[in-house]
């Protein structure tokens, strides 16, 4: 069998981190399990890994921590919260910090590498599959495709991986109107079982991002809210180009 991508499981509990490497290491993924924060951070900086699966309440140091030491140094790995707290405020918080997904405990661990499947699948679809350039362009804003990496103007605007590929899917049909049930299903790659919440956290930090760099405003957002139906990505007025602001392929 052919090893497939490297994944980091962090739970403070041996028999979860045991039971998750197992399916995950049945349908050929190498694993690597660690039970405090301390030394994940140490992992993470040590071995190149495609996605990480992180508790929160560990010894030493929070899953917390780890994910905003991980973000802060500039990882873009898909991570995915395992964890018994699931209120929404523990969610949205954990999202705000850059995972890309919330798993609550009990869990199911076929559900759950069904979500590490999804979410590689994504990252992998998102490699060049050849040598010419792809970027897609609106207005000042610019989105590469081979180097993962987005500017306004001359300005480079930092994004997690799930927010650089929502906004990259945004950008390929800009004016559109995306439900909330549409953008997990082609971003995250699957049914979030009703809980579109994650879309409004991604989609609120894309938004700081982008507008903050473009000197904007709420009212002058570049991802408009639509009202009872959900999200289109926009040029805010007046315009910031000659050009009108079409995105497009190639230069």
């Amino acid at each position: 069998m052919i090893m497939k991508e490297h994944i980091l499981v962090v739970d403070d509990e041996r028999p979860i981190v045991k039971l998750i490497s197992y399916h995950l290491e049945r349908e050929g993924y190498r694993t690597t399990g660690c039970h405090d924060g301390e030394v994940a951070c140490q992992l993470i900086r040590e071995q190149p890994f495609d996605l990480v699966i992180l508790d929160l309440m560990l010894p030493g140091m929070t899953g917390w921590d780890v994910l905003r030491i991980a973000r802060n140094e500039g990882k873009k790995f898909p991570v995915i919260i395992l964890s018994a707290r699931g209120e929404e405020v523990d969610k949205v918080a954990g999202l705000e910090l850059g995972a890309d997904d919330y798993v609550t405990k009990p869990f199911s661990p076929r559900e759950l590498v069904a979500r590490v499947r999804a979410h590689l699948r994504r990252v992998s679809s998102m490699q060049p599959e050849d040598n010419s350039p792809r970027k897609l362009k609106y207005g000042p804003l610019v989105l590469d495709e081979d180097s993962r990496e987005v500017f306004v103007g001359d300005q480079p605007v930092e994004l997690t991986t799930k927010e650089f590929d929502l906004l990259s899917y945004m950008m390929k049909q800009p004016g559109r109107v995306f439900t909330r049930e549409n953008l997990l299903s082609q971003v995250w790659g699957y049914d979030f079982e009703g809980d579109t919440r994650t879309v409004d956290v991604h989609i609120s930090r894309v938004r700081q991002k982008i507008d903050g760099a473009l000197g904007g405003s709420a009212e002058t957002s570049v991802i408009e809210t639509v009202r009872g139906v959900g999200y289109k990505l926009v040029l805010p007025a007046p315009p910031f180009d000659e050009n009108g602001g079409s995105a497009n392929r190639g230069e």
